[in-house]
């Protein structure tokens, strides 16, 4: 994985988004290490789904099966000029009544979002659960791809050097932060993409979601 170190100063450390970062100290400021694979993790509200029957039940009694998407975990090969990050997931899940053994199909999505709201590619699966005989609890693992095209994860070199050029104290240009400029912010925000997966929820599996 080919990582680029940028020296700024302490201030941008929590402000570069999709950035992975270490506390490295040089001269001139923190390093900050930017990798161009993106983040991964799950969007708030979409790690869990509740199925009832009757579907059209809310009702705590009409529960049927709950599951958790957890243990998010990703490779990256950012080698080539389409960074590809492969994700795998564990899904647990538990069934109210005990009973006959039972497969359990449930809707996932990984999506690719850019500077933090622009979603620029989404792909559908199902991963199966099996309740086995007599058994409450079930779990498998799940897996989903993403690809980014390295040039967009790519920051122009104006900003790069922007970001990277070094600062002796006393100067006046050591205590500006370079993301104080909308430009560079634009720049570095427009560069940072995210995978993110999730259970694919109806509007009234979210609306579950937020009110339970």
């Amino acid at each position: 994985m080919s990582l680029a170190k940028i020296a700024v100063p302490a201030l941008i450390l929590l402000a570069v988004g999709g950035c992975s970062r270490t506390g490295e100290i040089s001269e001139g400021g923190i390093t900050a290490v930017r990798s161009a694979c993106p983040r991964v993790g799950v969007p708030a509200g979409t790690g869990d789904i509740t199925t009832f029957n009757p579907p059209a039940s809310r009702e705590a009694s009409a529960i049927d099966v709950v599951a958790v998407l957890t243990n998010v975990q990703s490779t990256c090969n950012d080698a080539t000029d389409q960074i590809a990050t492969n994700v795998t997931f564990d899904v647990l899940a538990r069934r109210t009544t005990a009973g006959p053994a039972r497969d359990v199909s449930l809707p996932y999505f990984i999506t690719v979002v850019r500077g933090g709201s622009s979603v620029t590619s989404k792909r559908l699966g199902r991963v199966t659960v099996r309740f086995e005989e007599g058994q409450l609890r079930a779990q498998t693992t799940g897996q989903a791809s993403a690809t980014v095209d390295r040039s967009a994860a790519t920051l122009p070199e104006e900003v790069r050097r922007r970001l990277t050029e070094k600062r002796k104290a006393g100067q006046e240009a050591a205590a500006m932060d370079p993301l104080a400029d909308p430009a560079i912010r634009a720049a570095v925000l427009s560069a940072s993409f995210e995978a993110l997966v999730g259970f694919q929820l109806t509007e009234d599996q979210l609306k579950y979601n937020a009110t339970r």
